[in-house]
């Protein structure tokens, strides 16, 4: 029974990354009910998770549109940077301050993808006048890459939620395919998660016990939940993502009563 609450943890976190973000959600309390550690926990959840942002990203390959014309090198720059001062600001900072703030942080981000595509077609017309001006294009790509680092740090010091905040990020950036922002979310949550789970091993609180079934159930998950997103209408998996991002903040908020 423990093995298998494992396998389906993974296999549900590795396909809800793929299609929304938030699969840590389901590694972690499975691996706390079989008795893991929560720091533990949490630490093995990221580390069987990461191999399905790769997987699933790799899946999305095709479809992947980097946001401002940025490149994959700028792109992984951000996310490493990002990544590292995220984690280093979670080792001299209380944890309690910013598990108050998590439920807030993530109805924001909610709240923006709901928004950010409508607000981003008002102004199409503005911006296409102004697509050749190149202190407007430098001005996009300074705000893009200040955007997607600030959630890169967020990403460092807390994963939860990350995919929702990165596709509300990304739509703030000027995207709306939501199969080419799940590849470049994918991509950058597999950066992010990887020097997390850096710090994670060298602090030796990864469960090996169980991370090879959650890995590899992750990895399944995460290619089914790209397949599965190619098959739905994007307004559905609009709506899927933003009905995830409100489940995560009430239990966030439940969590704290």
């Amino acid at each position: 029974m423990e093995w298998m609450i494992i396998g389906i943890a993974g296999f549900l976190g590795g396909m809800l990354n793929a299609v929304a973000g938030g699969g840590s959600f389901i590694t972690l309390p499975a691996l706390i009910f079989v008795g893991v550690s929560p720091v533990s926990a949490n630490a093995t959840g990221a580390a069987a998770l990461l191999p399905g942002y790769i997987v699933s990203a790799w899946r999305f390959r095709h479809d992947i549109e980097f946001p401002a014309s940025l490149n994959f090198p700028v792109i992984m720059l951000i996310s490493v940077s990002g990544g590292c001062l995220g984690a280093a600001i979670l080792l001299m900072t209380s944890e309690q301050l910013f598990s108050v703030l998590i439920p807030w942080l993530i109805m924001l981000a909610t709240a923006a993808f709901i928004v950010g595509p409508r607000l981003l077609q008002k102004k199409k017309t503005s911006m296409e006048k102004f697509e050749c001006d190149r202190e407007t294009s430098s001005l996009r790509v300074f705000t893009t890459c200040l955007a997607l680092f600030t959630v890169c740090v967020y990403g460092g010091y807390f994963n939860g939620g990350l995919g929702i905040i990165l596709l509300a990020a990304l739509g703030l950036t000027g995207q709306t395919n939501l199969l080419g922002m799940n590849g470049v979310k994918n991509l950058i949550s597999a950066l992010i998660t990887a020097v997390a789970v850096a710090v994670y091993a060298a602090g030796g609180t990864i469960s090996e016990e169980h991370l090879f079934l959650l890995g590899v159930m992750a990895v399944l998950g995460g290619y089914a939940g790209a397949a599965f997103a190619y098959r739905i209408p994007q307004h559905v998996l609009r709506g899927i993502i933003v009905l995830i991002g409100c489940l995560m903040s009430a239990a966030f908020f439940f969590s704290e009563i």
